[in-house]
């Protein structure tokens, strides 16, 4: 190993995966953090780690969902975030959630208790000195003014941005479960899971048409200076889901499917709002869907409007706030350094991937990159049939070409998805001719046989090898 350590800007949760995958390869580390000396607009704490928005880190189905599979990915490769994750779960069907205070104490704890890991509470304002060597930056969606500009001025392009929104979260004992009711859809059992892990609340079709009729009509936090900046479609507020029509709701973040009614098993809702547990205690639920951009007074006047949340105490508002990330297909190479400046890396939010775990992931990526040339190796790419290495492919260069734009490279930020994996035919079974949705399903556990398969292989020749396999 070099004597020199390696710096990562950002303790979140790419930065604090990177930080821990390198010091567990050998690296010594220097782990910055700017909160508490600058805080930002969104969190709430001082842990590394700490999740702003939801508390979810989504499906844990390894088999037919991609972000289970990057779980199952992430276990294999010995991940932090998804040790923490499973230490600190808490029910919620088929997804793995978390009590989002134990959880980021607990990545805090492990990372200030390694013994090759340093953490400095201060702020970088400019782009790392070239003295420093080897470095990741990690600042995620919120990085410092300061910080994104001097990024800006050294690739010469211009960070694109959207805004991203935040769900209230409701202290349980103001819940009326005389209307509300306990039940995960279609009464799934999830890792750690009852087929009860929800409170659901049951509108009709009036009282549904009435509080959309409220999203659209209620006083919203305006944009002031980023009037054009675009939302992200996988997490837009509840009141722009509105906007887009009567319906949408109802076959988005509440739509009644699965669910049955406790109280009145005869009548079905015509909607249900979903609130999913958010600490370990059970009790806080958050409004699973619902970020949002209303106002306050309006959230607490419409939000208690529905039914068994008439009296709703509120730990947490909903909010909004802007996240930036970089052109990466452009300015980043296949192992996530700035081609104007091999020394840097970049990883997590910042470079155009969605979600708590694929930011993670990529956190995983550069950490073990970093390490493998720390030794005088070579930092090798995971293939792109895995999750990982399909998710950095996106990154680095598999986006769309926009033909409206005149074939000028289009990138947006994305989640994981089997979208995004090279084609696999579904396995066929001699006499039974699969059709629609079972043969999606096949096709998907054949996807995940396969980069379960060439993950662990990946693992293997690049030298490291997770103390769980």
């Amino acid at each position: 190993m070099r004597n020199t350590p390696l710096h990562i800007v950002g303790g979140g949760l790419a930065g604090s995966e990177a930080a821990w995958q390198a010091a567990e390869a050998g690296c010594s580390v220097v782990l910055h953090e700017m909160r508490p000396v600058r805080e930002t607009e969104a969190h709430k704490t001082t842990s590394l780690a700490e999740l702003v928005c939801s508390n979810s880190f989504r499906s844990d189905d390894a088999e037919t969902n991609a972000v289970g599979l990057l779980h199952a990915e992430m276990r294999l490769a010995g991940s932090l975030i998804l040790r923490c994750a499973d230490a600190n779960q808490v029910p919620a069907g088929g997804a793995l959630a978390v009590d989002r205070d134990g959880f980021a104490e607990d990545v805090s704890r492990t990372i200030a208790a390694h013994p090759r890991i340093e953490v400095r509470r201060e702020e970088i304002d400019g782009l790392p000195p070239e003295a420093w060597g080897p470095t990741i930056i990690a600042t995620g969606p919120l990085t410092s003014p300061a910080l994104a500009d001097a990024i800006r001025a050294e690739t010469g392009a211009d960070a694109l941005a959207f805004f991203d929104a935040i769900a209230p979260i409701v202290h349980t004992h103001s819940i009326d479960m005389s209307k509300a009711w306990f039940q995960s859809r279609y009464d799934k059992v999830g890792p750690g899971g009852t087929g009860k892990d929800y409170i659901n609340c049951p509108l009709d079709k009036e009282q549904y048409q009435a509080f959309v009729a409220g999203l659209v009509a209620g006083e919203k936090t305006g944009f002031k200076d980023f009037e054009n900046t675009p939302y992200f479609d996988g997490c837009l507020p509840i009141e722009v889901m509105a906007e887009r029509g009567a319906e949408t709701l109802r076959h988005g973040p509440m739509k009644p499917m699965g669910l049955t009614n406790a109280h009145q098993p005869d009548i079905k809702a015509y909607a249900v709002v979903q609130l999913r547990q958010d600490n370990a205690l059970g009790t806080l639920y958050n409004m699973v869907g619902f970020q949002t951009k209303l106002k306050y007074a309006e959230q607490v006047r419409l939000f208690r409007t529905i039914p068994g949340l008439e009296e709703a105490k509120f730990a947490r508002l909903g909010g909004l706030h802007r996240n930036t990330y970089l052109d990466s297909p452009r300015l980043l190479d296949r192992t996530l350094r700035l081609s104007s400046r091999p020394s840097l890396r970049f990883a997590g939010q910042i470079t155009g991937c969605e979600g708590y775990v694929e930011s993670a992931a990529i956190g995983l990526l550069a950490g073990r990159f970093a390490a493998a040339e720390a030794v005088g190796g070579v930092a090798v790419a995971p293939p792109p049939t895995t999750a990982m290495g399909a998710l950095l492919a996106h990154i680095t260069g598999g986006h769309l070409l926009a033909e409206e734009d005149g074939g000028k490279r289009s990138f947006q930020p994305m989640n994981v998805n089997f979208g995004l994996f090279p084609p696999v035919s579904a396995p066929k079974v001699e006499g039974v001719r699969m059709r629609g949705r079972e043969k999606v399903i096949q096709r998907r556990r054949a996807m995940s046989a396969r980069a379960l398969a060439d993950c662990a292989a990946w693992l293997g020749d690049s030298g490291f090898r997770a103390a769980a396999e």
